[in-house]
């Protein structure tokens, strides 16, 4: 996978994960493209665009839409699987995710993201083990995040 974003039905970009190295006047550019076929194309047309010499795969849910660009030569059905098991894994979390999950916890979404796909490629397909790993590193922020008194920093209690 070269890159992920995540887009309202007006266009503006809610997340973006990208896998190569590119510079940010690059990105903008290819994003601004990107969003603009999308967005130009009908709902009852396919999900798969050939794009320069790149695959956009891209499903709508609700008011965003999930599009991936892929190498050419990659299976797109394996690659809507993986958009699918994101949105199934925000939908778990969140508990019927919305755009506005995603606006005000974009950290989530992003942690979610990285911990289902690492280097551009689906790490773990077990949506159990990536909702654990989340609910494991809820735990220790929690924890971090509760007030101690000074005689338990100092373990005299």
């Amino acid at each position: 996978m070269q890159f992920m974003l995540l887009f309202s039905r007006q266009g503006k970009l809610r997340l973006q994960k990208w896998y190569v190295p590119l510079s940010d006047s690059q990105k903008k550019k290819i994003s601004r493209e990107v969003i603009q076929m999308v967005l130009a194309r009908k709902p009852k047309m396919c999900s798969f665009l050939e794009w320069r010499d790149q695959k956009i795969v891209y499903k709508r849910y609700a008011s965003l839409y999930f599009c991936c660009a892929v190498e050419d030569q990659e299976n797109e059905l394996i690659t809507l699987e993986i958009i699918h098991r994101y949105v199934e894994l925000l939908d778990k979390y969140f508990g019927s995710v919305c755009e506005l999950d995603i606006i005000f916890n974009f950290e989530k979404a992003y942690y979610i993201l990285d911990e289902f796909i690492l280097g551009g490629e689906a790490q773990e397909t077990s949506k159990k083990i990536v909702l654990k790993a989340i609910e494991q590193a809820d735990m220790l922020q929690e924890e971090a995040e509760t007030p101690r008194s000074v005689l338990e920093e100092i373990g005299l209690t």
